[in-house]
């Protein structure tokens, strides 16, 4: 009776020591009762008081008490040990397909699998609805191959499938860690942040990923939050602008349009690719104002290339799913092409497959249907990676198909490759659907895309992104190529 049990007698004997003694003896036992808490075991049950949601599995503030001990005693005896972030690949989806109650289940399993793998010594935390954190017991010797091989055996005994009903979920975890040696600071909350640093740079790798705490992980970790930081004025000030990628016709080399690609040019940091900022703008809630910029620099060139008497038929402008869902898309984009007095098919909306596979949101359909029927094309880009079926394809009223680059690269000496690409230009064909090919960087891949009967390529081999600044003399001076070059003859064309 000397843990939390022991607490509801305190009221009984708060009072008696009053009746017998006085003021004098209540003064002593208030003295006296965190002591004998202590001695009786306080701490301890104070950790088991603050709950555990799978059994023998400490809860947050729990385990970073525990860890804190944990690196001050292994700092101290020069030993060696290492704190693991695990987390559940794509648990939000886990519950919109098999419902809270099955996610459940399932991180009470992991918690349990986490257990059995694990030495007595080491401890374990759940430090949210679908992440744990481990940190193990200070051992002479932990190399990072030993971590690794820790890891491992933790996704091998998490990712075996749960039965839920008699139905088997199968998920997949990342795991990121940080030895103690290499931890950046000097106290068990860095230690266990670093760890937590690892685990995002898995999860960014993609699923059952695992990753070590580096210096240079740090680094980039804290570039990252700093462009997060710069993001809105970068929009504001027009440090984010349009770059422009030039698409072209295989049966007569003309110019058919221009993608626009969103670049950075960072007043420090020189040019950045997307790929290094839109995790930013992302997390910043700024991709709506992203698409605006790109809608508003993406007319304002077409007007230049009118301006300049070179025909420019259409601009594609990429919308991720999030900009879809927007209910007011519709009359942004009306707005700008009356504000800017240009056509609808001048703009051409590029669309992921993976949103119209997946079309989970009703905007989203409403939308992307809204702009085919105000006139906009309808581009389904990196098509074969995302497994849009031919009915969602007619649905959304789809004006032409990129063709992934992964299909494209080498298809001049990979009969593989070939094989594919015939299967999407057939199917294309037969139900009128317009081609492009992306990612062609050379003649070989250009010359036979065009005898396969693709209509347009775009990529290196044809022209790199470039400022609108540029793109006036790349334009003079493929034309001035086309000129000289022979027509090459596709199919469509025999």
């Amino acid at each position: 009776m000397l843990g939390p049990p022991a607490l509801a007698f305190l009221p009984a004997i708060s009072l008696t020591a009053y009746w017998f003694g006085g003021e004098g003896a209540l003064i002593v036992f208030a003295a006296l009762l965190p002591v004998l808490y202590l001695v009786g075991g306080g701490f301890h049950d104070r950790l088991i008081l603050q709950g555990e949601a799978v059994k023998g599995v400490l809860q947050r503030s729990a385990f970073e008490e525990l860890t804190e001990e944990i690196y001050a005693r292994t700092s101290q005896s020069g030993r060696e040990a290492a704190a693991f972030f695990i987390l559940i690949d794509d648990f939000d989806q886990l519950i919109e397909r098999h419902g809270q109650a099955a996610a459940d289940v399932v991180v009470q399993r992991t918690g349990e699998r986490l257990q059995s793998v694990l030495r007595g010594d080491d401890n374990i935390g759940q430090m949210g609805d679908a992440r744990f954190a481990i940190c193990t017991k200070p051992v002479r010797h932990l190399d990072l191959e030993l971590c690794i091989q820790m890891a491992s055996r933790m996704q091998t005994a998490t990712e075996e499938p749960v039965s839920v009903d008699g139905t088997s979920v199968f998920v997949s975890v990342c795991v990121g860690f940080c030895q103690h040696s290499r931890t950046p600071g000097k106290s068990g909350a860095e230690w266990l942040q670093a760890a937590a640093t690892a685990l995002r740079e898995a999860h960014r790798r993609g699923p059952s990923a695992i990753r070590a705490f580096s210096d240079q992980m740090r680094h980039d970790t804290e570039a990252r939050a700093e462009l997060r930081e710069d993001v809105a004025q970068a929009l504001n000030s027009g440090q984010i602008q349009p770059w422009f990628q030039p698409q072209i016709s295989t049966d007569t080399g003309q110019i058919t349009g221009f993608e626009a690609l969103a670049r950075w040019t960072h007043p420090d940091r020189g040019l950045l690719s997307p790929a290094v900022f839109l995790p930013a703008i992302e997390q910043a809630g700024q991709l709506e104002r992203l698409a605006e910029v790109m809608i508003y620099h993406s007319f304002a060139a077409l007007k230049a290339w009118d301006a300049a008497g070179v025909d420019v038929p259409q601009v594609d402008v990429n919308f991720a799913g999030s900009e879809l869902s927007n209910p007011k898309l519709l009359e942004k984009i009306k707005w700008e092409l009356d504000r800017f007095e240009l056509s609808p098919n001048r703009l051409a909306v590029e669309v992921l497959e993976t949103v119209v596979a997946g079309a989970p949101d009703d905007m989203i359909t409403l939308n992307i249907n809204a702009l085919g029927k105000l006139g906009c094309r309808i581009d389904l880009d990196d098509f074969g990676t995302g497994h849009a079926s031919i009915a969602s394809i007619r649905r959304f009223s789809v004006s032409r198909i990129k063709i992934d680059r992964s299909f494209v690269m080498k298809a001049d000496r990979d009969p593989e490759q070939q094989r594919m690409i015939s299967a999407i230009l057939t199917m294309a064909e037969r139900l009128q659907l317009e081609t492009l090919a992306e990612g062609v960087e050379t003649v070989g891949e250009h010359v036979l895309l065009a005898q396969l009967g693709c209509d347009h390529v775009q990529g290196f081999g044809i022209g790199r992104p470039m400022p609108f600044e540029q793109t006036l003399d790349w334009i003079d001076r493929h034309t001035t190529k086309l000129e000289d070059v022979p027509r090459i003859m596709n199919n469509r064309s025999l």
